[in-house]
């Protein structure tokens, strides 16, 4: 009996589960590292979080132009703009991880920065905070699985299975955007709470 050979996306699955585990569990290692527990004398990188907030916004914005480009007809520019999404998804993950590792972690309503909120911060904060909550964990949540389906819907344009490609693109695409615009609301109700 001969072996049928690879598909292209056969060739990539070992990698995409690879990296859709590694990413989530290095995130989440890399969240609880800090490097001043380290000995490392380190200014928090508090200018990161409205640059990587920008970055989601590009994200959303490149997902969209891809989409009403491929709509058009235009494939070259609908490949462009999902690169650059993918992209700016990459940079993002390195400038929130960076953030993390030199920042503690700020909490919704928490306005003296004491990291706990007391009775009166939790009413002031009401039930906004609820909502910030169910996003932020709406968000994480999709943002780790939408790892895979990135990859295998970018991997099945490039090997030319457009069929396929489009099928899982229609679940991907807005999954991805709620990330992406989810990311930006995340920090525009986080970012009051920021310590200067």
């Amino acid at each position: 009996m001969s072996k049928e050979p690879k598909t292209l996306e056969g060739k990539f699955k070992g990698s995409i589960i690879a990296v859709s585990i590694i990413i989530p569990v290095a995130v989440a290692v890399l969240f609880t590292v800090k490097l001043k527990d380290f000995g490392f004398d380190v200014e928090p990188l508090s200018f990161l979080p409205p640059i990587y907030a920008s970055i989601n916004a590009m994200t959303a914005l490149f997902l969209v132009m891809g989409v009403l480009a491929i709509k058009n007809g235009n494939r070259k520019v609908h490949e462009r703009m999902m690169t650059l999404s993918i992209a700016c998804s990459v940079i993002f993950l390195v400038m929130y991880v960076a953030y993390h590792m030199t920042a503690d972690s700020t909490k919704y309503g928490d306005i003296n920065h004491d990291g706990l909120l007391d009775a009166t911060e939790l009413a002031n904060a009401g039930s906004m905070r609820l909502v910030y909550i169910f996003i932020l964990i709406s968000h994480i949540v999709l943002s780790v699985a939408i790892i895979p389906m990135v990859l295998i819907t970018y991997v099945r344009a490039l090997a030319q299975h457009f069929d396929r490609h489009k099928k899982l693109a229609k679940i991907t695409f807005p999954i991805w955007l709620y990330v992406a615009v989810t990311g930006v609301l995340v920090y525009l109700m986080i970012s009051p709470y920021y310590a200067n």
